[in-house]
């Protein structure tokens, strides 16, 4: 896909200042420090769209990002990049704050196309991934996971890695599993296959 212009829009504190015109949204969930910007930057062709860094937890609001596709097959639509969960050296009480903030965000929003959860290659899903995992499907999330962060491992190792993580969630009802790496490029075509086919699903809500 080639996308024809993207830009930062807000970060969102609460129900608020979450964008109103309607446009369908793809969330990006996962830990902290398991590459959501460097993910996002690579997916877009742009270097610092989304601001990386060497500190964990850094996103602490829901950040979204207006993306306009070249042609007419795909229309725009949003990322929207959450606070990364599980990062011990925020305060429980901020941790509870930024919880409340994605559920809210997750049961309210109508523009939701999908949510593609992302993980450590290296790390696997563990236990908190599971239970975002669990709690997207409850809600019947469209939801692709992806392993990122894959030139980290050799070819042989990132295979044996990605058996064992597709083996650990093999009776979940996932639309995709695949690897990914913003080094060089894996998984690139096909994780933008998955997010088209969110988008071409999503069904416009109505104006009550």
């Amino acid at each position: 896909m080639k996308i024809a212009h993207a830009e930062f829009v807000i970060s969102a504190a609460q129900a608020a200042q979450f964008p109103k015109d309607r446009l369908p949204q793809i969330a990006l969930c996962g830990r902290s420090n398991v590459g959501k910007s460097s993910l996002l930057n690579t997916l877009l062709r742009r270097k610092n769209l989304a601001r990386t860094s060497n500190t964990p937890g850094k996103t602490r609001q829901l950040n979204f990002y207006l993306i306009k596709p070249e042609g007419h097959v795909i229309k725009p639509f949003y990322f929207v990049d959450l606070p990364g969960y599980g990062y011990a050296q925020v305060s429980q009480a901020e941790r509870e704050s930024w919880r409340g903030l994605i559920e809210n965000y997750f049961k309210q929003s109508s523009c939701l196309a999908g949510a593609l959860s992302i993980i450590d290659i290296r790390h696997g899903a563990v236990a908190s991934d599971m239970e975002l995992l669990h709690w997207l499907i409850s809600l019947q999330m469209p939801t692709t996971l992806v392993a990122t962060k894959a030139d980290k491992l050799s070819n042989k190792n990132r295979a044996e890695k990605f058996r064992q993580i597709n083996a650990g969630i093999a009776t979940l009802p996932l639309q995709s599993t695949l690897m990914f790496s913003a080094e060089d490029g894996s998984g690139f075509q096909e994780l933008w296959k998955q997010i088209s086919a969110m988008l071409h699903t999503f069904k416009k809500p109505e104006i009550s």
